[in-house]
């Protein structure tokens, strides 16, 4: 790991910081992550947990908070090929109890919610816009999984202009090998991938 580090240290490396108007997005906390008899069940509880702390902290800043969900019709005819390819999405029919939200995770109304069909928060969704109209300059992910919907909407945070940051300890995956390898990998290319207490520090100075 220290001669990766080293080689990726030669081309990758720069801050972007944190930005002057951030967001907070919550990416698929789902119940399905959180049963032990569902195929998606990953033991994330302690990066919900992180996620809600830093929840608060954006609440009590007034920075806009975002969650997003994964909704098919019930004949999956809006899934395409990523329905097709990955076969626990069928817990995301529209009115399945695996897409519910968790418990400690109810919605507040001023919450904004957006559903999905892919991986990222952006594709095919009005996410990018509503965050220009706001003058939103800097992205804070949190959610799951780091492999999947995080790093999908982390590349598109980025590709859409804005600052990306990702709270290490509020993003997680149901096995620790491809979690430290996207944050990683994030980290060099697409974003900032920074600490529950400093992401929270960054918040409680705005």
């Amino acid at each position: 790991m220290t001669q990766l580090s080293d080689n990726y240290a030669k081309a990758y490396g720069q801050k972007a910081g944190f930005g002057k108007k951030p967001a907070l997005l919550l990416v698929d906390f789902v119940e399905g992550y959180f049963d032990p008899e569902c195929d998606l069940y990953a033991g994330v509880e302690d990066t919900l947990a992180s996620a809600l702390r830093v929840r608060e902290a954006a609440h009590a800043a007034g920075i806009p908070v975002i969650l997003t969900n994964v909704v098919y019709h019930p004949s999956a005819i809006d899934g395409g090929r990523f329905y097709e390819k990955a076969r626990p999405l069928r817990y995301f029919l529209k009115g399945s109890p695996m897409g519910a939200w968790p418990k400690g995770l109810e919605p507040t109304d001023g919450e904004l919610i957006i559903s999905k069909q892919y991986p990222s928060a952006f594709f095919g969704t009005s996410l990018a816009a509503t965050l220009t109209s706001l003058g939103i300059d800097n992205v804070i992910l949190t959610g799951l999984t780091t492999s999947g919907c995080i790093r999908a909407s982390c590349v598109d945070s980025m590709s859409h202009g804005f600052i990306t940051t990702v709270v290490r300890e509020a993003v997680g995956d149901r096995h620790e090998d491809p979690h430290e390898a996207n944050l990683f990998d994030m980290e060099a290319k697409y974003a900032d991938v920074v600490s529950e207490a400093d992401t929270i520090a960054h918040l409680q100075s705005l």
